[in-house]
């Protein structure tokens, strides 16, 4: 524990650092990737005498990796990514391990954006983002502290095509690397990570059978696909709605039923948004919708589920259980919206399994490291993870889990190099 990590803090109540400890120990005895990199930064010290903001969603696993780069050396500082997804007893657990933390569970909209400030008035040198909330901060609100950048990396989908619209635009002032764009983060996090996390946040939430209801998966993106695999594991009938042609192809060839959102709002039971867009359900969907139709968003802003035109057509609005919300509609009608439409598998659940998570924040920490020792040569701009760091994760991986793969020889090696029949 430390003095200036308590000081400098705003948490809900320090007292509760003992199960936060907890929860941390238990996501590292089974993070064993993030674990090696972590002896790694002891002994190379990557970080030393570096400042690193960090925005995540603010719970046990992105507490370890914010332990992970402080081994590396770095004065770490953390803050959440959701007001729904803070943990406050990992905060607490957090502040007693030296990091200087600004988050609370729950806080109002003014407060939750006074703390993502504060992380940054600690003048970092390197970010860690999740939406793209840190990085919008600083080229906006607070430009003047863009001189102590040096560089980041992105967590999300929905930042990484913030950062991409910045950079076509020419506002980007410092390199970021697209964290979720590397292989081990797609095909893993946002494909098996989300698909088991939302189904988590969603039966904890409301205890209601899957099987044999429908299930309607807006977007069939990685995270959509996850989606879409756990619920027909589940027993549900799944229809999946696209504005992408080939993934709506892909979508049916999988074997899933692919319709019009308006059509699909007709017979839906439980609906899932994983698009990264807003109002991809909205007025004229609640118009035809089945009566005790449960509403979830798994994208990262509460944009993709519009509330206000469901409570326009509502007469009124209470929570019936921990995050649901019971809209009355005028009509006689019910319909319910779970953890405000945020994100329902953290606001609503634990997020990602650790397992999953080891893989991302094994990228996002050598990530962290690549870009603090090549910012200069990346100028402004967003580049993807390399190649060699994402095998390396992979290759780690399966260290892990007692697991071998082949090597190729030296003659198939010449074999796949040359271009001439041999």
């Amino acid at each position: 524990m430390t003095t200036k990590s308590i000081q400098n803090s705003v948490i809900t109540d320090l007292k509760l650092a003992p199960e936060g400890h907890l929860k941390i120990d238990w996501v590292e005895a089974h993070m064993p990737v993030l674990s090696r990199i972590r002896k790694q930064f002891e002994q190379e010290q990557p970080f030393k005498g570096l400042k690193v903001a960090i925005s995540l969603h603010l719970e046990a696993k992105t507490a370890y990796l914010a332990k992970v780069v402080q081994a590396g050396g770095a004065e770490v500082t953390i803050t959440g990514s959701n007001p729904l997804s803070t943990q406050d007893d990992v905060c607490a657990a957090l502040v007693e391990d030296g990091v200087t933390v600004f988050a609370k569970y729950n806080p109002d909209p003014k407060e939750y954006k006074e703390l993502l400030i504060r992380a940054l008035e600690n003048k970092p040198d390197l970010i860690i983002d999740d939406g793209g909330d840190l990085v919008s901060i600083l080229h906006s609100e607070r430009p003047d502290l863009l001189e102590y950048i040096r560089g980041g990396a992105e967590e999300t989908t929905t930042g990484i095509l913030r950062l991409k619209a910045m950079e076509k635009e020419g506002q980007l002032k410092f390199p970021m690397v697209a964290v979720n764009d590397a292989y081990c983060k797609y095909l893993f996090d946002n494909r098996y990570g989300t698909g088991q996390s939302v189904w988590d946040g969603i039966n904890r939430t409301t205890n209601l059978v899957v099987a044999g209801k429908t299930v309607v998966v807006v977007g069939y993106g990685w995270c959509g696909k996850g989606v879409a695999m756990r619920a027909k594991g589940l027993g549900a009938n799944v229809i999946v709605t696209e504005i992408d042609a080939i993934k709506a192809v892909e979508a049916y060839m999988d074997g899933f039923q692919v319709m019009p959102m308006v059509e699909a709002a007709k017979v839906g039971d439980f609906f899932v948004t994983v698009t990264g867009n807003r109002d991809v359900i909205r007025g004229e969907h609640y118009d035809v919708m089945k009566d005790g139709a449960i509403l979830s968003n798994a994208g990262h802003f509460d944009v993709e589920v519009n509330k206000p035109e469901l409570e326009e057509r509502s007469s009124s609005v209470r929570t019936v259980r921990r995050n649901i919300e019971e809209y009355q509609l005028k009509d006689g009608r019910k319909m319910y919206i779970l953890a405000e439409g945020r994100l329902v598998n953290l606001a609503a659940g634990d997020g990602h399994p650790a397992e999953i998570m080891d893989m991302t924040f094994a990228l996002q920490a050598l990530s962290l490291k690549y870009v603090n020792e090549h910012y200069k040569e990346i100028g402004a701009s967003v580049v993807n993870v390399p190649y060699e760091l994402d095998e390396l994760v992979a290759r780690n991986k399966l260290e892990s889990l007692g697991v071998s793969i082949d090597q190729l020889t030296e003659e198939q090696r010449a074999y796949l190099d040359s271009w001439q029949e041999n």
